[in-house]
């Protein structure tokens, strides 16, 4: 008997998800990533927990992960960790405020001067590529060895980001989007809020994160250098006890904070995408 070649086998289509298995899924997702990212720490932890069992190095240069912890809730308790990480954060705050005021008003002179473009961005231009530690010495002539010279030296680490992705993100604005301003005859103030502002939100954040993580860098640098509180200073502590489970301690630190402010600043830019769909 011959097969009907009009007949069409018809195929149960998959199911959907339902509103309870959807956020499972997500979950499960989230936890498969963040199982993965922790395959090489774990990794590294144990191979470092090996070579000090098997005494590869003396105590003293290779402290065991054991004795770190230890060190660690040793200086929780006694709270110099977390009045060291408080003051390393305020000095990175003021930092912020300073060095991304200064380099957000910058940043919007260029984007929206072309004549401050032209005569002004080159000369930025060459001076963003002083590292920090050359304006050290300067810094100590003029404001001596105190907590300006911190809050200075951050800034300087801050401002060059946040000018360079601020100018490019007002570059970058859609020309129609600003025809429809002038159209409206907004102000300039409203044209930065509602239309600049918005269009930039990706580029400024990309600048904001930047700023951040070169705040952190050279705060441990200056900390190391010139300083006697700090959780650069935990280090110089570790250092010149000998003892290298307090350097570890910090260096941790120094990182777990590093990748928490950026993770802060990831929500909040997440959060702010509502107010830059709704904002023109």
């Amino acid at each position: 008997m011959s097969a009907d070649s009009s007949t069409a086998v018809i195929l149960p289509a998959p199911a959907a998800a339902t509103p309870r298995t959807a956020p499972l899924a997500g979950v499960l997702v989230k936890t498969g990533h963040v199982l993965v990212g922790a395959i090489v720490p774990l990794l590294l932890l144990a191979l470092w927990q090996h070579a000090a069992s098997a005494h590869w190095l003396p105590v003293q240069l290779l402290p065991s992960p054991a004795l770190v912890y230890a060190s660690f809730i040793d200086l929780w308790q006694s709270g110099d960790l977390t009045s060291n990480l408080a003051i390393s954060l305020k000095r990175v705050g003021w930092s912020l405020l300073l060095g991304g005021g200064a380099g957000l008003v910058l940043g919007v002179l260029f984007g929206f001067s072309r004549r401050a473009r032209a005569y002004l961005y080159p000369t930025f231009e060459v001076v963003a590529q002083f590292p920090v530690i050359g304006w050290i010495p300067l810094l100590i002539i003029f404001v001596g060895i105190g907590e300006p010279l911190k809050v200075l030296a951050i800034s300087l680490a801050v401002i060059v980001p946040v000018t360079v992705q601020t100018t490019k993100g007002i570059a970058q604005v859609p020309r129609p989007l600003l025809d429809v301003a002038r159209v409206y005859r907004f102000s300039l103030a409203q044209t930065i809020t509602r239309v600049v502002l918005p269009s930039a939100l990706p580029t400024l954040f990309n600048g904001l994160r930047q700023a951040v993580m070169q705040a952190w860098l050279a705060l441990v640098f200056v900390e190391l250098l010139a300083a006697g509180e700090g959780v650069g200073y935990l280090m110089v502590w570790g250092r010149q006890l000998l003892q290298l489970d307090l350097v570890v301690v910090a260096m941790i630190l120094i990182g777990l904070v590093g990748v928490v402010l950026d993770r802060l600043l990831a929500v909040l830019e997440h959060r702010l995408q509502r107010w830059r769909r709704n904002a023109f």
